[in-house]
């Protein structure tokens, strides 16, 4: 009725109507929807949405959960990277559950109980996707996932999800996702049981704040991050890159073997302004297999007294052996820092000698003879990795992950070559 009509042509329909019937109009998510953000029909499992920044994708879920609840739907989960991103966007959020529900059936969040709850007794409980094990009880109907191209450990929760998605007559999940183009994610994408829904932030210009687009989306649409963000599309790998996605998937991990080391590695940054580079922080382990594992990136833009408390926090969490940080940036600096929090910190000063890509390309061979491991997604490292192209300014993810494996598995340039070599038996 309302749907493609002006300003003023609404305002006219609306005028002779009451106050209750306004409001109930303005609830009406099957009359504000594109065709788009409406649930499909059809027999299917999961509904992926894969869009541009504000295309409308956390309304979408929000609306979606709203829908199912009044349709009878009594146990739902909602799962996001934290528990702080599940409050902050899909419960609480501008666009969230709380948000789009009208006022005579709004649900009431339980932050110390984790779940959100209806008048009639429905229930969607609140799940982190830096927990995987959480999901592995728990039964339900319907789910939402958001931003699942980003968890750490997607498959992990897909998993237990999929397994536990085991209530009422036709369980479904929605999943709202910026692209990425994750093993997990291709999965999904290639199930017979999977709707695709795909959308560009321009979709939504209506609704977005005009400086938006003048600024945000005026820097980034040319580029390879605008066509990922805006445009949604899932790029594939970069030419010429030292690392793949499919080498990075290949040997990725969700349980460690015993470490017998762990080092935090640093590249830091010495400045603190708007423009200053980030400082790179990864925690990095060495089996007793005698293989490497990425464990963690606390990789930060901050004063040099904050990413040091930083990595200190990392060397605490991880009981590691041992702090490294290049020193041709910052010279004494980090050591100084470091020290003047904890003077029992084991530091190491590392010198790079060799050009950034000389270092990098050892690593780069152990990742392809499958001796270097992910433990579980490190999103922002991966982006760097596979889209770092040798002569361009590596960036400080991939820098203070060279420093841990190199500090960690003991080689040089010469020694991977003599590896390959007897790897292919000359």
């Amino acid at each position: 009725m309302l749907k493609g009509l002006t300003k003023e042509q609404i305002n006219e329909a609306l005028i002779d109507l009451p106050d209750s019937a306004i409001e109930q109009l303005m609830y009406d998510w099957q009359i504000w929807a594109r065709d788009n953000q409406k649930l499909p029909e059809g027999d299917w499992l999961t509904w992926l949405i894969i869009a541009g920044r504000g295309w409308g994708k956390t309304r979408t879920g929000a609306e979606t959960i709203r829908q199912w609840q009044s349709e009878g739907v009594m146990r739902m989960a909602l799962v996001g990277q934290t528990p702080a991103e599940v409050r902050d966007v899909m419960i609480e959020g501008e666009s969230g559950i709380l948000a789009v529900s009208p006022p005579w059936n709004k649900p009431v969040y339980k932050s110390t109980q984790s779940k959100v709850c209806w008048n009639n007794g429905a229930v969607a409980h609140v799940y982190s996707a830096e927990n995987p094990e959480v999901l592995r009880g728990p039964q339900h109907e319907k789910a939402w996932i958001d931003e699942l191209a980003k968890f750490r450990y997607a498959q992990d929760i897909w998993d237990n999800m999929m397994f536990g998605l085991r209530l009422g007559d036709n369980p479904q999940v929605i999943i709202t996702t910026t692209p990425r183009p994750t093993k997990t994610l291709k999965s999904i994408m290639n199930n017979k049981t999977t709707i695709i829904t795909k959308g560009t932030t321009y979709e939504n210009k209506a609704n977005l704040p005009l400086k938006f687009f003048e600024n945000i989306v005026a820097t980034y649409e040319s580029t390879r991050l605008g066509r990922q963000e805006l445009y949604a599309e899932i790029l594939g790998d970069t030419p010429g890159a030292l690392w793949t996605r499919n080498i990075i998937d290949n040997s990725r991990v969700s349980k460690l073997p015993e470490l017998k080391r762990i080092v935090v590695a640093i590249d830091p940054s010495t400045t603190s302004n708007a423009d200053s580079d980030e400082a790179g922080i990864i925690v990095g382990g060495l089996g007793v297999n005698n293989e490497g594992y990425v464990l963690e990136d606390y990789t930060i833009k901050a004063s040099p007294a904050k990413w040091a408390k930083i990595a200190l926090t990392a060397y605490y969490k991880w009981k590691a052996d041992r702090i490294v940080g290049e020193a041709n940036n910052g010279g004494d600096m980090i050591e100084t820092i470091i020290k003047s929090y904890d003077v029992t910190a084991s530091y190491k000063k590392v010198w790079a000698s060799r050009g950034k890509i000389v270092r990098a390309e050892p690593i780069s061979s152990l990742y392809e003879q499958g001796r270097i491991h992910h433990l579980g997604y490190h999103e922002q490292l991966e982006d760097e990795l596979c889209e770092y192209v040798p002569g361009a300014k590596s960036p400080n993810r991939l820098d203070a992950m060279v420093w841990a494996m190199t500090e960690l598995m003991g080689v040089t340039a010469n020694a991977i070559r003599t590896l390959s070599k007897q790897a292919l038996g000359l």
